[in-house]
Protein backbone atom coordinates (compact mmCIF):
# COMPACT_ATOMS: atom_id res chain seq x y z
CA UNK A 1 0.00 0.00 0.00
CA UNK A 2 1.63 3.30 -0.72
CA UNK A 3 1.28 6.77 0.70
CA UNK A 4 -0.96 7.83 -2.19
CA UNK A 5 -3.52 4.84 -1.66
CA UNK A 6 -3.72 5.85 2.24
CA UNK A 7 -4.06 9.70 1.68
CA UNK A 8 -6.60 9.19 -0.82
CA UNK A 9 -8.37 6.88 1.66
CA UNK A 10 -8.37 9.05 4.32
CA UNK A 11 -9.70 12.01 2.16
CA UNK A 12 -12.71 9.92 1.42
CA UNK A 13 -12.92 8.98 4.98
CA UNK A 14 -12.82 12.84 6.16
CA UNK A 15 -14.98 13.27 2.89
CA UNK A 16 -17.81 11.09 4.28
CA UNK A 17 -17.22 12.36 7.54
CA UNK A 18 -17.93 15.86 6.60
CA UNK A 19 -20.69 14.69 4.49
CA UNK A 20 -22.78 12.82 6.97
CA UNK A 21 -22.04 15.65 9.81
CA UNK A 22 -23.09 18.52 7.91
CA UNK A 23 -27.27 18.17 8.25
CA UNK A 24 -26.87 18.10 12.03
CA UNK A 25 -24.76 21.55 11.97
CA UNK A 26 -26.81 23.17 10.05
CA UNK A 27 -29.62 22.90 11.80
CA UNK A 28 -27.64 23.46 15.13
CA UNK A 29 -26.59 26.81 13.79
CA UNK A 30 -29.46 27.86 12.24
CA UNK A 31 -31.70 26.82 15.42
CA UNK A 32 -29.07 28.76 17.86
CA UNK A 33 -28.80 31.49 15.58
CA UNK A 34 -33.08 32.23 15.74
CA UNK A 35 -32.81 31.32 19.30
CA UNK A 36 -30.43 33.95 19.78
CA UNK A 37 -32.32 36.63 18.15
CA UNK A 38 -35.24 36.11 20.23
CA UNK A 39 -33.01 36.10 23.18
CA UNK A 40 -31.53 39.77 21.64
CA UNK A 41 -35.25 41.07 21.25
CA UNK A 42 -37.10 39.69 24.35
CA UNK A 43 -33.28 41.06 25.75
CA UNK A 44 -33.44 37.16 27.63
CA UNK A 45 -30.09 36.40 28.73
CA UNK A 46 -30.20 33.04 29.55
CA UNK A 47 -27.40 31.14 28.60
CA UNK A 48 -29.25 27.63 29.03
CA UNK A 49 -31.57 28.48 26.78
CA UNK A 50 -30.45 27.32 23.81
CA UNK A 51 -28.98 23.78 24.76
CA UNK A 52 -32.76 22.24 24.61
CA UNK A 53 -33.96 23.42 21.67
CA UNK A 54 -30.60 22.58 19.83
CA UNK A 55 -30.41 19.23 21.22
CA UNK A 56 -33.91 18.39 19.79
CA UNK A 57 -33.39 19.66 16.61
CA UNK A 58 -30.25 17.27 16.07
CA UNK A 59 -32.17 14.14 17.62
CA UNK A 60 -35.13 15.32 14.97
CA UNK A 61 -32.10 15.74 11.84
CA UNK A 62 -30.80 12.54 12.99
CA UNK A 63 -33.74 10.65 13.41
CA UNK A 64 -35.11 11.96 9.91
CA UNK A 65 -31.64 11.42 8.14
CA UNK A 66 -30.83 8.06 9.84
CA UNK A 67 -31.32 6.17 6.87
CA UNK A 68 -29.83 8.25 4.86
CA UNK A 69 -27.02 8.65 6.99
CA UNK A 70 -26.48 4.77 7.46
CA UNK A 71 -26.58 4.27 3.74
CA UNK A 72 -23.72 6.44 2.93
CA UNK A 73 -21.36 4.77 5.68
CA UNK A 74 -22.20 1.34 4.44
CA UNK A 75 -21.78 2.50 1.00
CA UNK A 76 -18.34 3.89 1.96
CA UNK A 77 -17.70 0.78 4.52
CA UNK A 78 -18.61 -1.99 1.14
CA UNK A 79 -16.35 0.34 -1.09
CA UNK A 80 -13.24 0.17 1.39
CA UNK A 81 -14.08 -3.88 1.58
CA UNK A 82 -13.31 -4.47 -2.10
CA UNK A 83 -10.49 -2.56 -2.81
CA UNK A 84 -8.87 -4.11 0.14
CA UNK A 85 -7.90 -7.14 -1.35
CA UNK A 86 -5.76 -5.11 -4.01
CA UNK A 87 -4.48 -2.80 -1.02
CA UNK A 88 -2.50 -5.39 0.57
CA UNK A 89 -0.54 -5.79 -2.37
Amino acid sequence: MSQTTIVVLVQQALLVFMVISMPILIVSIVVGLVISILQATTSIQEQTLTFVPKIMAMIAVIYILATWMLSYISGFTINIFTMLPSLAR
